[in-house]
Order: structure tokens, then C-alpha cells, then sequence
């Protein structure tokens, strides 16, 4: 599988994940926060499969 996600794209995703998770986990947001697996594990593999769906790429490697 190739990456199809970018540097900023990708860290972005990695804060947002973690920030969601730790808000769920100490309660102050709602069971929904556990959604921050999402971001974080598509940050953290490099690849969106919703990208891949939609023909989108961010990364700038070939």
C-alpha cells in the first residue's frame, strides 16, 4: 500500500486523534471522542482509505 497522505495532513490527523481520545477518555466529551482512532490510525499508517475512494493524495512522494 503506498501513502497517500501528506506531512501536515498526517500530523494533523495524529493531534486531532490523540486529543480526541484523551478528552473521551477522562470524560469530557462523549462516548463520540473514541471516534479520534480513526485519524490517529490513518496518521499514524499514512493511508486514508477514503482518499484512495475519492482519488485524493496529499503526500508529494511518487
Amino acid at each position: 500500500m503506498r501513502a497517500n497522505i501528506g506531512a501536515v495532513d498526517r500530523g494533523l490527523r495524529i493531534v486531532v486523534g490523540i486529543v480526541l481520545l484523551v478528552l473521551a477518555a477522562t470524560g469530557s466529551i462523549g462516548w463520540w471522542g473514541w471516534i479520534g482512532i480513526v485519524p490517529l490510525a490513518t496518521g499514524l499508517f499514512s493511508r486514508c482509505p477514503a482518499y484512495s475512494l475519492l482519488g485524493l493524495n496529499t503526500c508529494s512522494r511518487k
